[in-house]
């Protein structure tokens, strides 16, 4: 399905990130594997592309910092030699209820989320225009859509993620370039592991379906945003949430 495409996976180490980049793997795309904090689990997920028959490398960037998203777009065009695809998943929280939020805690995670988004897209772009093809896909959240009482930052991130994928999606699709958001739920990852059992049952009850998504869900979403069948889908927000925001 993605024989000869070059992914960039942020976030790739874990979770969602990870589910995606080994779906791509599996679907027959090189993987660029993005990771800041944990080298030792995006060498793992690399490990796993390899083993199914795939192609990865592994790189290392904060992707809040303009400069070292620059060098990051250079090395994985360097080293592919081009680049189709590009998953904006890194993302973090720093929950708080908004009379008490830090200026910080507001601006970290509006640097690594929207501002890292912006980054990446800014670098990658220009060698997707010269190919006349591209996939980008941002991913969004419920929260964005929604909003979340205790995720101002997050909630305000991932609703301007969904504001750039729309001035994206009208800017390069002239180059063939289209950009996409995909906006899960609540999703089996480790930052919903650390949920009391009583907010988990809670939560289920406000989703159609009954049950937190998989990350192989989101990242199935991400396969077919990336493939030949979406090519006509540009500008986007493709909530895979069970139900939850209707």
């Amino acid at each position: 399905m993605l024989n000869g495409k070059v992914a960039v996976v942020t976030g790739a180490s874990g979770g969602i990130g990870k589910a995606i980049a080994l779906a791509y793997g599996k679907a027959g795309a090189s993987v660029a594997v993005h990771y800041h904090g944990n080298k030792a689990k995006a060498e793992a997920v690399k490990t796993e592309i390899e083993a199914a028959g795939g192609k990865a490398e592994i790189f290392c960037c904060n992707v809040a910092d303009f400069d070292e998203c620059s060098a990051f777009i250079k090395s994985v065009i360097k080293t592919f030699s081009r680049l189709d695809i590009l998953v904006n998943n890194a993302g973090i929280t720093k929950d708080g209820l908004m009379m008490g939020m830090s200026e910080k805690d507001f601006d970290d995670v509006i640097d690594t989320n929207l501002k890292g988004s912006f980054h990446c897209i800014r670098f990658a772009s220009r060698q997707m225009m010269k190919q006349r093809f591209g996939r980008i896909i941002n991913i969004t959240s419920v929260s964005g859509v929604a909003g979340n009482a205790g995720q101002a930052n997050y909630s305000a991130s991932k609703a301007g993620l969904i504001g750039l994928t729309k001035s994206v999606a009208k800017e390069l699709a002239s180059r063939n370039v289209t950009a996409n958001a995909i906006a899960p739920g609540f999703v089996k990852t480790e930052m919903t592991e650390v949920l009391s059992d009583e907010v988990k049952e809670n939560a289920k009850k406000q989703i159609p379906l009954g049950r937190f998504a998989e990350p192989e869900d989101i990242a199935n979403a991400a396969l077919f945003l990336a493939s030949d069948m979406a090519s006509y889908i540009t500008g986007q927000v493709l909530l895979v949430d069970g139900g939850m925001v209707m």
